[in-house]
């Protein structure tokens, strides 16, 4: 590449990635995640759209990895631990024999219903039972669902791309014939339980690291911890570990631990993660040749994708719920929330790359699946979750919170805005009852300022300043949350007090 080539290329380059940050909001709008957008850029500026050809299947599969390493360490870095802890069991279930019982599923309906050869089948089931961290995270953070399945979906989605790469990476390379079914389940067993152990080794050891260092510049944290979440995953590979589930572990012990800056290092790894994204989804919209899309595919697909939402993923479910019990509505919920995305798209580029015969219609295959069945799951699931009436009643809509950290002092300062829906209008300050220690420093009143006192009166529009201590923050978002939904008078009577 020479340097007029890298002005073409930063040109171009800018112009998609701001095309790509602003249609965010019109994915967000609408429901969808941006994936969808982001592969139709893709495909536009594709071969037979405005002439970029990319066939590389290999730097893809590369690429493709490096931004879901990404992808994982944000969705580890941003998840609080208390709300995920009561459903990891679930979580790791489902990603491990629940992606197990999905891939059977689907091996046998691509052989014997789809009438594809049963290596292609263990592909196919392989590389479509995994859900995809990005869209899980993009999609299910705006549906008010109580944690228990927020941190079940959101765990799963962490950790089941690793047991998934190693069966897709034993059949495409021909090792699994080598292994035989035992040996293969013991290869899986073996990385998955070293990339954990990597993971928390790093986890804990970086944070241990980071609360000792002192650099020079406060935008270095963010960075070191970013590059953590990296050394784990190489570290990992290196002997040939799950590099995904110890990057995920890593970035997720990071992310609870009291570590400086910490607010910062979230921002920087959601805006890293959203660069990923954007890039990991153009580069597959590019790779995909529509003039290979031909019917019979299209209906391949269609078909494949039956099976996967409606036989296969509650059957995943199903099994997997021998670990916690769940009412039907629950669990018909967590079968239609199971997102698919960049993951199966990803996955199809490791027997592209290995040259495996029907690797490019499989890649077409799953390519229109992942289009097809995100435009029906993703929209639909806040109406799902509203039908099945599992939608988290505690979380009221009127009430935004935002927080900024005060390191010095282990305290968070919160942004309450008060909204139309709120019951918060017409409380006192002093009727909030907050937990020890936390207190309404400041309220802004169209556009005002002002220092409240215990009788001051909160109104609908009003932004309040709320310093809390760390340690109470959850208990103080908490009190908030039943004010804004029963008033002044919520819990009183439960609490005993007057």
């Amino acid at each position: 590449m020479n340097v007029h080539q890298l002005d073409e290329f930063v040109l171009l380059g800018s112009a998609v990635t701001l095309l790509a940050i602003l249609a965010v909001r019109v994915s967000s709008r609408a429901g969808l995640p941006s994936l969808l957008i982001y592969l139709l850029i893709g495909v536009v500026l594709g071969e037979e759209g405005l002439g970029i050809n990319f066939e590389d299947a290999q730097l893809a599969h590369a690429l493709g990895f490096a931004a879901l390493i990404v992808i994982l360490s944000e969705g580890g870095l941003t998840t609080p631990w208390h709300d995920v802890r009561p459903s990891m069991a679930l979580g790791a279930t489902l990603a491990t024999l629940g992606v197990g019982v999905s891939v059977g599923v689907m091996t046998l309906a691509g052989h014997y219903l789809l009438g594809l050869s049963w290596e292609l089948a263990v592909l196919l089931g392989a590389v479509t039972s995994p859900t995809d961290a990005a869209a899980v995270f993009s999609v299910l953070r705006v549906v008010p669902l109580p944690k228990r399945l927020q941190g079940a979906l959101e765990a799963e989605s962490g950790l089941n791309d690793a047991p998934t790469v190693v069966l897709v990476t034993l059949v495409s390379t021909g090792a699994f014939t080598d292994h035989g079914p035992l040996g293969a389940s013991a290869l899986i067993v073996y990385e998955l339980v070293a990339g954990v152990a990597f993971g928390l080794g790093v986890g804990f050891g970086g944070a241990w690291l980071m609360r000792r260092a002192a650099l020079p510049a406060s935008g270095l944290y963010p960075l070191a911890v970013l590059t953590l979440c990296f050394l784990s995953y190489g570290s990992a590979a290196a002997v040939h570990a799950s590099g995904f589930a110890a990057v995920y572990v890593a970035a997720l012990v990071l992310g609870n631990q009291e570590l400086p800056h910490r607010a910062a290092t979230r921002s920087f790894a959601e805006g890293t993660a959203w660069l990923s994204q954007i890039g990991l989804f153009v580069m597959l919209g590019l790779l995909l040749s529509p003039g290979r899309i031909t019917a019979a595919n299209v209906g391949t697909a269609i078909l494949a994708g039956l099976v996967l939402t409606f036989v296969a993923r509650p059957l995943c479910v199903l099994a997997s719920s021998v670990v916690a019990r769940m009412s039907w509505r629950e669990l018909s919920f967590l079968s239609w929330a199971g997102l698919r995305g960049a993951v199966p798209i990803v996955f199809a580029t490791i027997p592209l790359s290995e040259g495996v015969d029907g690797s490019e219609r499989l890649f077409d295959i799953v390519f229109v699946l992942v289009i097809v069945y995100t435009l029906v799951t993703g929209p639909t699931l806040p109406t799902v979750a509203r039908v099945l009436k599992v939608t988290r009643r505690s979380e009221p809509r009127g009430l935004d919170i935002e927080a900024a950290p005060l390191e010095k002092v282990a305290a968070d300062l919160l942004q309450i805005s008060i909204s139309p829906a709120s019951k918060m209008h017409g409380v006192e300050v002093g009727e909030l009852r907050l937990p020890p220690g936390a207190s309404v420093s400041m309220v802004v009143r169209q556009g005002q300022t002002m220092v409240p006192e215990r009788r001051t009166v909160l109104k609908i529009g009003d932004d309040l300043l709320v310093v809390t201590p760390r340690r109470t923050r959850e208990a103080t978002e908490e009190r908030l949350r039943q004010v804004s939904a029963h008033g002044r008078l919520a819990q009183w009577l439960r609490d005993g007090k007057s």
